[in-house]
């Protein structure tokens, strides 16, 4: 083997889920921790022979409730941290998702998904995570999750990930599905020098904890990671600023639920992203992920026949990009949402659209397989 494994920059014939792992790698991760699921387990598979060359640490853990805990534990010990799994495991992570963002822990979880319920078929994509990322866990809370509808994205989300999750010290979900993980495509991996990166705040050293803010700061605290000489208390009971538990002032409790909302909907104009390609009276199509790229052939068939069609790609699904749906459908004579599931983010959609224009959803015809553009265009004709 050779002393660094890791791919020289460069054009490479890829699958998604090792451009994924090749990503974390070029965005400064350290540390992942794993327990193998299909259709995940090539990007831990990947990342246990990147990252001992290059100083890194990998734990194949007995279960996803110790991955999580482990990466959890690996980012305030100072380290870029992440995890991998899909559907089954995110419910088993669910707890401690919740801990990561009381606790305001900057890490990344991939979610390679596939058909569910329960343990399902699991090597079939299907996104049927899509609201268990957002609302899985206990609590009002908020997170960010990114959408990638090809190999390269998976390069670049996961370093755009990271780069997240240091920034607003929150869990970042990289929405995967078996479909991508399992494609392979061209993946251009670019230079390190051009790959901008983002390592989180640190506290000033002796400063005293009770008069610094170490959480709760909508402009994101700087975090006290354990092993550089930071006195801290980190708990995920209701605390205050300094993370002092207090379980009996309204005031406390209110802040320990609103400020890391805040913290993130204060920024959402960085952090959501979509991509449009829409005229005035077209009929648009809303998609994110795999079926993103039914949507936009569907739509070159269309307007290949004279019809005004046209594509909102949500890069970002939460935050959801509430603005930019609501744009679309000033404009839109027709929206139909695409997903391939029953309609998970469709409620979500229509709530900011459904006053603009009519809005629609369009599953697949076979749960568990891509749309076919064909399928797409006939209901645009409908």
């Amino acid at each position: 083997m050779s002393k660094n494994p890791r791919l020289a920059p460069g054009t490479h014939f890829l699958m998604g889920n090792f451009a994924l792992a090749e990503g974390a790698v070029a965005a400064g991760c350290t540390f992942v921790s794993g327990y193998p699921i299909t259709p995940a387990s090539e990007i831990v598979n990947r990342l246990s022979v990147l990252l001992p060359p290059i100083g890194g640490g990998f734990l194949q853990t007995e279960d996803e409730i110790a991955a999580i805990c482990s990466a959890i534990g690996a980012s305030w010990a100072g380290a870029k941290s992440m995890t991998a799994t899909s559907g089954p495991g995110i419910s088993l992570m669910q707890e401690n998702i919740g801990f990561a963002v009381a606790t305001e822990t900057p890490l990344v979880i991939a979610d390679v998904q596939r058909l569910g319920p329960s343990t399902g078929v699991p090597s079939v994509g299907l996104a049927g995570d899509i609201v268990q990322v957002a609302r899985g866990s206990h609590g009002d809370y908020q997170i960010i999750a990114l959408s990638p509808e090809s190999p390269q994205d998976m390069f670049d989300m996961t370093i755009r990930a990271f780069n997240l999750a240091e920034t607003y010290r929150v869990p970042v979900f990289v929405m995967s599905d078996a479909f991508i993980g399992h494609m392979r495509e061209q993946v251009v991996i670019p230079d390190p020098a051009d790959i901008q990166l983002v390592s989180r705040k640190l506290p000033q050293l002796g400063t005293d904890p009770m008069v610094r803010r170490d959480f709760q700061d909508p402009n994101v605290a700087p975090m006290p990671v354990f092993g550089h000489g930071f006195k801290a208390h980190v708990t995920s009971s209701c605390h205050n600023e300094h993370g002092m538990r207090n379980l009996s002032d309204p005031a406390v409790m209110h802040d320990f639920i609103t400020k890391p909302i805040e913290k993130i909907l204060k920024h959402r104009d960085d952090i959501v992203e979509v991509v449009t390609d829409y005229n005035k009276g077209d009929i648009v199509l809303t998609a994110y992920g795999s079926v993103s790229r039914s949507a936009k052939a569907a739509a070159l068939l269309a307007r290949e026949k004279g019809l005004n069609v046209g594509t909102l790609r949500l890069k970002t699904i939460w935050p959801l990009a509430q603005k930019e749906i609501e744009a679309a459908a000033k404009v839109a004579k027709r929206m139909i949402v695409l997903e391939n599931n029953t309609g998970q983010l469709f409620p979500y959609i229509k709530a900011s659209a459904a006053s603009f224009c009519p809005v629609e959803f369009l599953g697949p015809k076979i749960l568990g397989q891509i749309h076919d553009p064909e399928d797409i265009l006939k209901e645009i004709c409908t």
